[in-house]
């Protein structure tokens, strides 16, 4: 995880649930259903070590108001002793070499009952590959529970997981393309959002596709659909390049 992974590994695992945030630091777009399973979302930026959670994940770790701040050691903090060393392992794999992470952890609430979560982590890279920020979810599955699951409960288990990482990997799309109409556009964050928003209604595609087809142009991958390169172009100011 570079240097903020250095830093961040290095924090006790005991480190205080932090308290609620006012508002995220970036906009983060609201997480998947996951069934009927509570699920709270987490960015962790590795560049500046700033750490973004929701208000679902403060109520999965039973947050305490008033001490600290996000971060990954009080991500860690409430994970059983057992089972941190591995999710501690995993998390740093993530940072470093940019392995997605699934894996399933003990935390022992307030009541001293153990409940079990599923975390799931894609990491954010930039143009040359190099990791550069930790976005993920953390969903409750189970209860003092002790044994794996049946069958049936790892199928659907391992369906929901498969929904989980392809909703993240279309918001990552999104965000890549958001980034690309920034600078061609020459607009903000929510401008770019909001094009991208009224490309997806005119064409009649899914945001997702959108974005896809964006990425793929300004890689050079393959050309802009004409419908889509014309609503850029009559957005874009003139001597800018549409791709």
């Amino acid at each position: 995880m570079g240097a903020a992974m250095s830093t961040t590994s290095a924090l006790p695992r005991q480190t205080a649930i932090p308290p609620r945030p006012q508002a995220p630091s970036r906009p983060v777009p609201a997480s998947p259903a996951a069934g009927s399973r509570p699920a709270g979302r987490f960015r962790g930026d590795l560049a500046t070590d700033q750490w973004w959670w929701s208000p679902e994940l403060y109520d999965l770790l039973g947050a305490v108001p008033g001490q600290g701040q996000p971060s990954l050691g009080a991500l860690l903090a409430p994970v059983h002793p057992v089972d941190c060393p591995g999710l501690r392992a995993a998390l740093s794999a993530a940072g470093t070499v940019g392995t997605p992470v699934t894996r399933e952890y003990r935390v022992t609430g307030p009541g001293g009952a153990d409940r079990t979560l599923l975390l799931v982590c894609e990491p954010e890279t930039d143009g040359a590959g190099r990791v550069t920020a930790l976005t993920g979810l953390v969903v409750e599955v189970g209860r003092d529970r002790v044994a794996p699951p049946a069958d049936e409960q790892l199928h659907r288990l391992e369906t929901e997981v498969e929904q989980l990482r392809s909703a993240m990997a279309s918001r990552a799309a999104i965000e890549q393309a958001k980034g690309v109409l920034m600078l061609l556009v020459g607009c903000g964050e929510q401008v770019a959002f909001d094009l991208l928003a009224h490309i997806s209604s005119h064409t009649h595609r899914k945001v997702r596709d959108v974005a896809a087809a964006i990425i793929d142009s300004a890689r050079g991958q393959s050309p802009l659909p004409d419908d889509v390169r014309e609503i850029l172009h009559d957005a874009t100011p003139p001597g800018r390049a549409t791709a």
